[in-house]
């Protein structure tokens, strides 16, 4: 018989690969931005909100707040490595504007951070009440975080297609909040429950909508016009054989 501690390290490992994945999901875009030498009109916004997330958790983690959380750790500082990455390639290749607002929000996050910190340990001296007051905050930061998918559901359902909610990241966020939902279940911790939680139901809600809109999404545009430059080129080719048999 798989003792709890056993079983609880299981879910955490397995959550640790899959919130991984999610964390490398944006490479495409960074070899992108990196290529074209410029970040267009892709925001920093995301990064910026994912740097103060982890940076939350890993504190939540730490076992002068909440002992016995080392996945909870693991995977927060590895995300917090990985978007900070991401956060220096945006800043390379950003306008001076951008540059200062992307150094300003980081900067304000970790004041944000060092004010948490300093208030948990100075007012708090028990690890219940110094992990219900960072639980919380951090809740309420993964909470507004949940909220942005919001967007690209609604716009699904207007278009009736999926083009912008890939199908594998949908699924990763499913299988993320239901691993990271059994990690707080075998050793109740209420606030890892409730914002991986939430993240389950956000990641149902997607694929539910991805089961219904993937069969009205339209063809990419650009797969449309290569079919069609194709076709135009096979009935020239197809024209000028017909001209060499006449001529012949």
């Amino acid at each position: 018989m798989v003792s709890a501690t056993v079983a609880r390290n299981i879910a955490g490992i397995f959550g640790n690969v899959i919130s991984l994945f999610l964390f490398l999901s944006p490479i495409p875009t960074f070899i992108k931005i990196y290529k074209m030498k410029k970040v267009e009109e892709y925001k920093a916004d995301p990064y910026l909100a994912t740097v103060l997330n982890c940076a939350l958790w890993v504190f939540y983690g730490l076992p002068i707040v909440h002992p016995d959380s080392l996945l909870v750790i693991t995977i927060n500082v590895t995300g917090l490595a990985i978007e900070l990455f991401y956060l220096s390639i945006f800043f390379y290749f950003s306008p001076t504007p951008r540059k200062v607002k992307v150094g300003m929000w980081l900067i304000g996050e970790m004041v944000f951070v060092g004010i948490v910190a300093t208030c948990t340990l100075l007012l708090f001296h028990t690890h219940n009440q110094r992990s219900t007051f960072v639980g919380i905050i951090c809740v309420i930061f993964i909470s507004i975080m949940y909220i942005a998918p919001l967007t690209i559901m609604s716009k699904v359902i207007k278009t009736k297609s999926v083009k912008y909610m890939p199908f594998s990241l949908s699924l990763a966020n499913f299988l993320n909040g239901v691993i990271w939902v059994i990690y707080a279940l075998i050793k109740f911790d209420l606030f890892i429950l409730i914002g991986n939680g939430l993240g389950t139901i956000s990641g149902a809600v997607q694929l539910i909508l991805y089961a219904c809109y993937y069969k009205t999404t339209p063809k990419d545009e650009e797969e449309e016009e290569n079919l069609s430059k194709a076709n135009s080129q096979l009935q020239l080719s197809g024209n000028e054989e017909q001209a060499k048999r006449v001529s012949a």
